[in-house]
C-alpha cells in the first residue's frame, strides 16, 4: 500500500508543488555544488527523480535514483526527456535495503520526512542506505531532523472533535439507543492526530525541540522514541494538547539551510500535527507543564503516540511538590484528522502577549560541525525563539 501510494503521478504532483518543499531542496542543492560536483550521488526513495535532477544540475558525476514503486518507470521517463542530466542518472528499482550498486556514494540526498518528521518510517531506510552506500565521511542533504513540540490551547478545535461524537448521544436512532458506544466514539476522535495549519499564538509556552541527527542515529534508535517534555506557561489557559512540526537541516560545506515547517512559516504539504487531549488541564502563567511523549513503531509505516501532560502545584503548599492535573491519550499517527485549514485569527487571552512565541529571525550558522550543539540550537527560519532542550537520540 505504501510502495502504491507513491506509485501515483498525483501524489508526487503534491510533493512537487509544495514550493517551500522543493525549492528549498533545489536551492541546498545549488549553493552547495562543491559538495556535488564531480561526485557519486545516491538519491534514495527517488520518486518522480526530480532530486536526481537537481543533483545531476550540481554537477553530480553520477547518480543512482533508487525507487521502489512504480515510480521508478515514471523518473525513468522524465530523465530520458532531460537527456543533458539523464546521461548521468541511472534509475535502480527495488528497495534501498535491497538493491546492489557498482559505487559507493559520496553524497545521499532523499525527502524522507513525513508527518511530524517520523510518520511513513522512511527514515529508517535512509540511515540504512548511509550504512550500505554512504562512503566514510560522506555528506547526507538532509543532515539532520528536529521535531519541535509545545502545548496549545484551542477551545474551537476541542469542541469541533467532541461534537462528532454527539451522533451517539441519540437514544431513539430508528429505535435503537446509541448512548452505550458514546463513550469509545468519543476516545476515538481523540485517538486521530490533527492535521493542520494553525495560528502559533495558540501556544502557551515557548517550544521545546528532539533532535536526530541522520548522520550518526541507528536504525533501531527510530523503533521508540521517549521525549520528556517540560515547559513553563507563558499564559493562563485551558491546555488541549502538544502542537508539534519539525524542520530538517541541510548542512552544506558552503551554505547551511533549514526546511521549516513550523506555525506561521509558509505552509508545506506536511502542515503541522497536534495531539488533542480528551480532558483538558488548566494552567495559570508561569506555571510549570511536565510529561511526556513516547512513540513506538508499528507495522503499518507509522507509530503509536502515548502523550501525558501533567500541570505541578501552583499557590500555596505548591513548595511541597506533587502533581495537580494530569490528562494522557493514545494516537494513531497514521490514521490523523487531516483537518488542513488555514490558521484563522482567534481573539483570544495570547493575542495580548508582549512577546512572540514564534520568531521569523533567519539566524546565520556559524559553523559546519553537527557534533557542536550550537548548530542544532539556532533556530531555522520562522521555527521558533530560543529553544530550550535538545535531546540527543
Amino acid at each position: 500500500m505504501y510502495f502504491h501510494y507513491y506509485g501515483q503521478l498525483l501524489h508526487q504532483q503534491n510533493m512537487l508543488q509544495d514550493y517551500v518543499r522543493t525549492g528549498t531542496y533545489y536551492a541546498a542543492v545549488m549553493e552547495n555544488r562543491t559538495d556535488f560536483i564531480g561526485r557519486v550521488v545516491v538519491d534514495v526513495g527517488a520518486g518522480s527523480g526530480i532530486l536526481s535532477l537537481f543533483a545531476a544540475q550540481a554537477g553530480a558525476k553520477h547518480v543512482y535514483a533508487v525507487e521502489a514503486s512504480e515510480m521508478a518507470e515514471y523518473a525513468q521517463k522524465l530523465i530520458a526527456g532531460n537527456p543533458s542530466l539523464g546521461q548521468r542518472i541511472t534509475v535502480v528499482k527495488g528497495k534501498v535495503e535491497e538493491v546492489e550498486l557498482p559505487e559507493k556514494a559520496d553524497i545521499l540526498i532523499s525527502e524522507p520526512m513525513g508527518t511530524l518528521l517520523v510518520n511513513e518510517r522512511m527514515l529508517e531506510s535512509y540511515v540504512i542506505a548511509r550504512d550500505r552506500f554512504l562512503v566514510p565521511n560522506g555528506k547526507m542533504f538532509p543532515t539532520a531532523g528536529r521535531i519541535h513540540m509545545a502545548p496549545f490551547s484551542d477551545e474551537y478545535l476541542f469542541i469541533e472533535i467532541a461534537n462528532k461524537a454527539l451522533f451517539w448521544q441519540q437514544q431513539n436512532y430508528y429505535g435503537v439507543d446509541l448512548t452505550p458506544l458514546h463513550g469509545s466514539a468519543f476516545q476515538g476522535y481523540f485517538s486521530q492526530p490533527v492535521v493542520d495549519a494553525f495560528d502559533p499564538r495558540l501556544l502557551v509556552a515557548p517550544p521545546i525541540f528532539h533532535g536526530i541527527d541522520f548522520m550518526k542515529i541507528k536504525e533501531e534508535e527510530l523503533y521508540e522514541i521517549d521525549i520528556p517534555l517540560r515547559f513553563t506557561s507563558s499564559v493562563g489557559a485551558r491546555v488541549h494538547g502538544l502542537a508539534c512540526w519539525f524542520d530538517v537541516l541541510f548542512n552544506g560545506s558552503t551554505v547551511q539551510r533549514w526546511l521549516s515547517t513550523a506555525p506561521g512559516a509558509p505552509t508545506t504539504h506536511w502542515y503541522q500535527l497536534r495531539c488533542v487531549l480528551s480532558q483538558p488541564i488548566y494552567v495559570m502563567a508561569g506555571q510549570e507543564i511536565t510529561g511526556r511523549l513516547h512513540m513506538i513503531a508499528h507495522n503499518a509505516q507509522s507509530y503509536t503516540i502515548y502523550l501525558t501532560l501533567s500541570a505541578k502545584m501552583w499557590g500555596p503548599g505548591a513548595e511541597q511538590g506533587g502533581i495537580l492535573q494530569t490528562s494522557s491519550c493514545k494516537l494513531d499517527l497514521k490514521e490523523p484528522y487531516y483537518r488542513m485549514s488555514q490558521p484563522q485569527a482567534y481573539p483570544m487571552v495570547q493575542d495580548q502577549q508582549s512577546h512572540q512565541l514564534i520568531s521569523t529571525q533567519d539566524i546565520p550558522i556559524q559553523t559546519h560541525d553537527l557534533d557542536d550543539p550550537e548548530l542544532m540550537q539556532q533556530p531555522s527560519p520562522n521555527s521558533g525563539t530560543h529553544l530550550n532542550m535538545m535531546e540527543n537520540v
